[in-house]
């Protein structure tokens, strides 16, 4: 009983820490980062991190209403307001910019960021298409800048912990995966702009991106084909081509299988009891099967099941909240958000320190080509490129 007790008073503190991390003084030339948009994503994204690291400063932000960039700003500590996107770009003294805004409109201000010198860190998916990814990367690597797409679960120890797991041999060759990101129903309401198509919305480009995304990394390749994939549309008025549920099975090299399923409406459970999400998967070997439980937000509560196939071998379930857990040397406390790990490396590369680990170019691209082949096999076709006409 008591250890239950314990357990339950770890969780409460590292949950507050998690939003209310300790504030640290700042470091000279600190990286002063833009804001672009009052999305709900930023401040567990980028204002909680920025308060625990000593070389990032939030230094503006700017909205399509001014009003709300100043509340904004006045909520948490943001120094500048102002009055467009552009003119937060064109300040000098803003070193790299977050971009939350919808999915269409981050080719456009991404590369508009890149073209005035700033580093980006972008919201995923990095843009309605992989070409549009290859663009933006080959424009920042002209210009000699850092931009990185926000996949922040990869940067915390749980899924590296996953991987490495796999990696051991500990459980044999991988041999299929099975990847559920579901939402209760009511969680994203009718008008909600991942119901627009016109703004990249659809529940495969939202938090479908997360599943091919961990698929490709804990298997440790890309696809060789979509299998089959069945999108189906919300039961509201809606455009006809925004799935509200994706299921998908894909091939990977040496006869490897993987199943997705992303839900924004979640069934009730006997009809009426709303559930919770669901985040997790599952991948088994030719010796047991490893399952991983909300690897997206690890660092509020997580676990690692491992259960092994044979006389003698025991389950056993991992945590990985700090990379010492693991036995890995690399920084980190266990009130770190996904987002801070992240943060953590945004500016490592920046400041030209090597990060402990990195979103690379041709995994950006590789994924969003993923994601426009599940939606040519759904029927839905691959999503249409920004009507931004971009010219260096």
């Amino acid at each position: 009983m008591f250890d239950f007790i314990l357990a339950i008073f770890h969780f409460i503190l590292r949950v507050y820490k998690n939003f209310y991390p300790p504030e640290v003084p700042k470091a000279p030339f600190p990286i002063r980062f833009g804001i672009l948009g009052a999305a709900a994503i930023t401040p567990p994204a980028l204002v909680i991190p920025a308060k625990s690291h000593s070389e990032v400063v939030l230094k503006g932000v700017a909205a399509r209403d001014r009003t709300r960039a100043e509340a904004f700003a006045r909520t948490h500590g943001v120094e500048r307001v102002y009055d467009s996107y552009a003119d937060l770009l064109a300040d000098p003294e803003i070193d790299a910019v977050y971009n939350p805004l919808p999915n269409t409109l981050h080719y456009e201000w991404t590369m508009r960021a890149l073209a005035a010198g700033k580093h980006v860190l972008c919201e995923k998916p990095m843009a309605n298409t992989a070409e549009e990814i290859r663009e933006m990367f080959a424009f920042a690597e002209k210009k000699g800048l850092v931009l990185l797409e926000a996949f922040h679960y990869r940067f915390h120890p749980a899924g590296q912990r996953a991987k490495a797991i796999l990696e051991s041999g500990e459980l044999g060759s991988i041999k299929s995966a099975d990847f559920q990101f579901m939402l209760p129903t009511g969680f994203i309401r009718q008008g909600d702009i991942r119901y627009s198509y016109a703004l990249g919305g659809g529940a495969m480009m939202d938090i479908g991106c997360y599943g091919m995304h961990l698929f490709r990394y804990l298997i440790g390749a890309n696809p060789t084909s979509v299998l089959t994939a069945t999108l189906s549309p919300p039961p509201f008025p809606a455009d006809p081509l925004v799935d509200q549920r994706t299921t998908a099975a894909l091939a990977f090299p040496n006869e490897v299988t993987a199943s997705l399923t992303v839900d924004y409406a979640r069934p009730l459970r006997w009809g009426f009891l709303l559930r919770l999400p669901n985040f997790r998967a599952i991948v088994c070997c030719e010796a047991g099967e490893l399952e991983i439980v909300n690897f997206s937000f690890a660092s509020l509560w997580h676990y690692i099941q491992v259960r092994s196939k044979g006389a003698g071998k025991k389950e056993r379930t991992e945590k990985a909240y700090t990379f010492r857990e693991s036995g890995v040397e690399a920084k980190g406390e266990n009130y770190w958000m996904t987002f801070r790990y992240q943060l953590e490396a945004f500016v490592d590369e920046i400041k030209g320190r090597k990060p402990q680990t990195w979103i690379t170019k041709a995994d950006s691209i590789s994924n969003m080509e993923w994601i426009e082949h599940v939606y040519v096999k759904g029927g839905y076709g691959p999503r249409p490129r920004s009507t931004f006409k971009f010219s260096d």
